[in-house]
């Protein structure tokens, strides 16, 4: 699976329509086995036990949700053929593609830290990460943190109308691979 992590968002990059896009990500997460999954799963659980408390408690099952209800609805969709009901072009074509060129680097760069054990684990459990916030943020068109996600200082991804508003929405731009560069969220601006 290591060459292809580095080559999946470059790809990609030149898929227009939404069914496409979803079909494509769902056959990349099916490669995950449930060994990969519960791998992740268990690293998730160690950094969120890194947490303070009461945050700890309050984002736990965001986390979980965001990495692995997730997952569990892409993968239900694909065996009820669901993406055949997706119409339409993936709404923001430039930003969907400087994701996948930040993703594609940001893939590439960890697996480029020599002597770190951990790099080639860091670049699969990355590509998980990054394949579900694709499907969410660009097929779905909802935030990369599911809505009621919390943050410190008692704000949370929020659902409005039509609208999402997400409290780090701007504050994410010095980090170079961060989703919220490329979410559909809109700036909570009660959090300014």
């Amino acid at each position: 699976m290591a060459e292809r992590n580095l080559q999946i968002f470059d790809e990609i990059a030149d898929i227009v329509e939404k069914a496409e896009l979803a079909k494509v990500l769902a056959a990349e997460l099916a490669r995950f086995s449930i060994y990969d999954i519960m791998k992740i799963a268990g690293e998730l659980h160690r950094e969120i036990d890194l947490l303070p408390s009461p945050y700890r408690e309050k984002s736990h099952p965001y986390f979980v949700e965001q990495l692995f209800g997730r997952y569990q609805k892409i993968m239900t969709m694909r065996s009820k053929g669901d993406f055949q009901g997706l119409r339409g072009r993936i709404g923001n074509l430039s930003i969907y593609r400087e994701f996948c060129s930040a993703e594609s680097r940001h893939i590439k760069e960890i697996g480029d830290d020599e002597g770190d054990e951990d790099a080639e684990y860091r670049q699969f459990s990355s590509l998980y990460y990054f394949l579900i916030s694709c499907f969410y943020m660009f097929v779905i068109e909802e935030p990369g943190h599911p809505v009621g996600t919390p943050f410190p200082g008692g704000f949370a991804v929020l659902h409005c109308g039509n609208d999402y508003y997400c409290p780090i929405r701007d504050k994410e731009a010095d980090v170079l691979f961060s989703i919220s560069n490329f979410c559909p969220a809109k700036q909570d601006e009660s959090n300014r």
